[in-house]
């Protein structure tokens, strides 16, 4: 699984939006939950879909099968020839669709990649594909090496997440969703901020916000921000130790750095 020659060696995230994050450590590739097209089902993104590069990521972390996290027809546009790490019971689901290179986890168990160590931890979200589909665990991913990356997934607080790493580095949690409200399972504003007294990360940043919309819904650019700008503001009341960065859609942060690069002509 080596990674296109001349592959910088750095420490880098990147928001493509909703759950999907493209981590980039010491040249390896990760990202998480891909969702590409501009809709899915009853949800339409807001401005335009960002296109990876054509090298692909070198794994890709599904948290869970809900058709926002799982997207079928987005894991056919990624470059490459990734390894899938899935929930223990979805790699028949990919395998069906032609996908081969799959290891399915459950909570606990580890992956480590050219000295990048990834250890799927538990979420707390109830997760099944349709109301006939198949039923897995939720996931979140803690990745380690230069520095440690929390992916949630999807989740809510749960006993046991003040364990998820001692040693902490960035939280990438979700605030919000796609509707006009959130069911149990969830993370929101306030909720995620609670997170961080038991992550302690040194970087938080906010994912699952103002991507994809239901149809109908507004698109006002200052209402589609309003739910990171909220946890930002908890944060800073309940943990103002943690630095919360609020990276745009398409944006990157540079973990060794702290630089905060926005997309050219961003999407917002």
């Amino acid at each position: 699984m080596s990674g296109p020659p001349g592959r910088a060696a750095r420490h880098r995230l990147t928001w493509v939006g909703h759950s999907t994050v493209l981590l980039e450590v010491d040249g390896l590739r990760l990202l998480t939950d891909p969702v590409l097209r501009p809709r899915v089902l009853h949800l339409q993104r807001v401005g335009s879909a960002l296109r990876l590069d054509e090298h692909g990521p070198d794994v890709v972390l599904i948290s869970h099968v809900h058709y926002d996290h799982l997207d079928l027809a987005s894991l056919r546009l990624l470059g490459g020839s990734p390894r899938f790490a899935v929930p223990r019971g979805a790699g028949r689901l990919l395998r069906s669709r032609g996908f081969d290179d799959i290891v399915e986890v459950a909570p606990g168990d580890e992956e480590q990649i050219r000295g990048i160590t990834i250890r799927a931890t538990h979420a707390e979200h109830d997760s099944r594909r349709g109301p006939f589909g198949i039923e897995t665990p939720a996931l979140g991913y803690l990745v380690t090496g230069p520095a440690s990356t929390y992916f949630a997934g999807d989740t809510d607080l749960f006993a046991g997440m003040n364990s998820i790493a001692d040693d902490l580095d960035v939280a990438l949690l979700p605030v919000a969703g796609w509707g006009p409200r959130l069911p149990p399972g969830h993370l929101n504003p306030r909720t995620a901020a609670e997170a961080l007294a038991l992550l302690r990360p040194r970087i938080a940043v906010p994912i699952h916000w103002g991507t994809y919309r239901r149809l109908g819904l507004t698109r006002d650019p200052l209402k589609v921000r309003e739910p990171a700008e909220s946890f930002a503001r908890f944060a800073a009341e309940l943990t103002p130790e943690v630095e919360v960065r609020i990276v745009p859609v398409g944006g990157s942060l540079d973990l060794k750095s702290g630089a905060t690069v926005e997309r050219s002509g961003g999407e917002r």
